[in-house]
């Protein structure tokens, strides 16, 4: 194969994806000549339209409802689905048939993701698709629009980053991988959102942000999407003469953002009509979420704008003119946005939790605490010693501090388009800071919301080849598998469980691990379901710690991980000694592999996505 023309990164968002590209060729060190491709998308029945964006939704038509031709692409008229704007627009009025959220889906631990279950709450006649086949249409369509613009430089030849939020586990990863595979993707690396979007800051300075941080800073990334709330911490410091940035912690997974608040806005509209005396069905409930989306859009990016008509289609006969006619104000939106998203907050609040039911309607397990300044402020809470022991850190922390102090804030994600969000956020932290006697955290300003996350992985794929400067870290958490004590049986009491640590945090990539102390026994022929957990604070745990006692908030289980050991060659339900093996793969993905401690056979033990519900 022929050398790479450029590096291409792809942000594969909950609500848009975009492709970005570095001209390796024309690119000298960090002066970097990149662009963004224009993405041709059907933007009504027959009409392609070529756009910075695509959205990241699916519609899938009755048979009938569309005329031969009217979902032809410039590069295929077989297709029976819209991706992009149409799909957008069209599955506004009948939500029943669109597919949304599926990177959301995709990391749902609950549920099978390789199932059809897409549109979730679609009626029986409607056809589904799985959360891994949406993502692989959504990249193909990538691909395939890159190759009609660039038949010169095929993208299957390209160097090709996809970006992910920093706190997918594993399965999460590794079913993002399995997709872009599936989507003829080469020549893969995964990256996390938050450092694409320093990266891009980096690429948009020119060489100068040198000049704009510091050793001993701490930049905080604070992304909030159309899906997620993504956090993570890197530390800047200086070896031989040079600044180097060090991811220190990430956040939890949050389903919390964009979607969260276009239904909340829903409802108030909801209200709105029910004080008329006009009620919504759950159909017309959907359409509404759909229309509330564009006047947040609008309403947020235009503070002149005083309000916004919204109209709920009618599922009648008269379609148009029984629809619903109101509107949507500015000081609804910021009202709601503001004191319900984005409270200010001390320092020490929690995001509430409460005990959820014993019967609960199967869904996205968004966050039961909507506020994004709460799960801020226990990130930083939990991570107060996190550069304690960091190069050139040390001593320099206060031990005193009840949270960890960012000294800059780099703000990402399409909810950030909006300043007063991004202020209220800033002016929340520092009063925080304040209360420390700390000084004042700093904006990093300069990047574009919608684009930074696809250009900063396209820069991130030029840098791997040896241009320019690289964030450190290894893997966001150290990761653990249960191992069931040994003890003698005590009715109505389970053998306590100990976490057996299998990759330490900042295991970097390629870098691969064998626990040669700890053998296992695993059945040949049937499937084996081991425990799984992570944990994001504890950093001193190497290969091999055995855990036998840890606080409630050190660990948080995860997914379970399953072996299929083949019985080639041995009796069904033999048991086999085996070993772990953990590799951080240059894809981006944790793998794990038993080897048996006889013989040369190895197995790869893989994450279970089929869900737990």
């Amino acid at each position: 194969m022929s050398a790479p023309l450029f590096s291409i990164g792809i942000d594969l968002g909950t609500t848009h994806c975009a492709l970005a590209f570095v001209d390796i060729g024309a690119s000298d060190g960090e002066k970097t000549t990149y662009g963004v491709l224009d993405i041709p998308q059907l933007s009504a029945p027959g009409a392609v339209e070529s756009l910075p964006l695509l959205p990241s939704f699916l519609y899938l038509p009755h048979e009938a409802e569309l005329a031969d031709g009217d979902l032809s692409l410039p590069w295929s008229s077989t297709q029976g689905f819209a991706v992009g704007e149409l799909a957008r627009s069209r599955g506004a009025l009948t939500p029943i048939r669109l597919v949304s959220s599926a990177k959301s889906w995709l990391c749902h631990p609950g549920v099978d993701r390789r199932a059809g279950i897409l549109p979730f709450d679609a009626p029986p006649e409607v056809a589904r698709i799985s959360p891994l086949e949406a993502s692989t249409r959504y990249l193909a369509h990538l691909r395939q629009a890159w190759d009609q613009a660039h038949p010169e430089a095929p993208f299957d030849q390209q160097d090709v980053t996809v970006t992910i939020p920093a706190s997918f586990d594993p399965a999460a990863r590794e079913l993002t991988a399995e997709a872009a595979r599936a989507a003829g993707y080469q020549n893969l690396t995964l990256l996390e959102e938050p450092q694409a979007a320093l990266y891009n800051w980096i690429q948009g300075s020119g060489g100068g942000w040198r000049k704009q941080v510091k050793p001993g800073d701490i930049i905080l990334v604070v992304d909030v999407g159309g899906g997620t709330s993504d956090f993570s911490l890197i530390a800047v410091l200086e070896r031989e003469g040079q600044l180097e940035l060090h991811r220190v912690a990430v956040g939890d997974h949050i389903l919390l953002g964009g979607d969260n608040m276009d239904l909340t806005l829903a409802h108030v509209v909801a209200r709105k009509l029910a004080a008329d005396g006009k009620t919504l069905d759950p159909w017309q409930m959907r359409a509404l979420t759909y229309a509330c989306r564009s006047a947040k859009e609008n309403l947020l990016s235009d503070a002149a704008l005083e309000a916004q008509s919204i109209v709920v289609p009618s599922r009648g006969a008269k379609l148009i003119g029984g629809a619903l006619r109101t509107e949507l104000t500015q000081a609804e939106v910021r009202a709601t946005i503001l004191e319900g998203f984005f409270p200010q907050v001390d320092a020490a609040t929690r995001p509430a939790s409460r005990t959820r039911g014993g019967l609960t309607q199967l869904g996205l397990p968004y966050a039961q605490d909507a506020g994004v300044t709460r799960h801020l402020a226990a990130l930083l809470g939990r991570q107060a010693g996190a550069t304690a022991e960091l190069e050139g850190f040390a001593g320099q922390v206060d031990t005193n501090a009840s949270f960890l102090h960012p000294t800059a804030v780099l703000f990402n994600g399409g909810v950030f388009k909006s300043t007063i969000l991004s202020e209220r956020t800033l002016g929340t932290l520092n009063g925080w800071l304040a209360g420390e006697h700390a000084e004042p955290a700093r904006e990093l300003a300069g990047a574009d919301m919608d684009l930074a996350v696809a250009r900063g992985a396209a820069y991130y794929g030029y840098m791997r080849r040896g241009q320019g400067v690289r964030i450190r870290g290894g893997t966001a958490r150290a990761y653990y598998v249960a191992v069931e004590s040994s003890m003698p049986a005590i009715p109505g009491m389970e053998p306590p469980v100990q976490a057996l640590c299998v990759a330490p945090f900042g295991m970097e990539e390629g870098i691969e691990t064998d626990l040669l102390a700890q053998e296992f026994g695993l059945v040949v022929g049937e499937p084996v379901h081991l425990r799984f957990f992570g944990s994001s604070v504890r950093r001193q745990d190497q290969i091999g710690t055995l855990l036998e006692f840890w606080q409630p908030d050190e660990l948080q289980e995860l997914g379970e991980i399953q072996a299929t050991l083949p019985a080639e060659g041995r009796r069904v339900g033999e048991i086999v000694q085996v070993r772990l093996r953990a590799v951080a793969s240059e894809t981006g993905t944790l793998e794990l592999t038993a080897v048996a401690t006889q013989g040369d056979e190895r197995w790869k033990v893989e994450f279970d996505v089929r869900g737990n519900a």
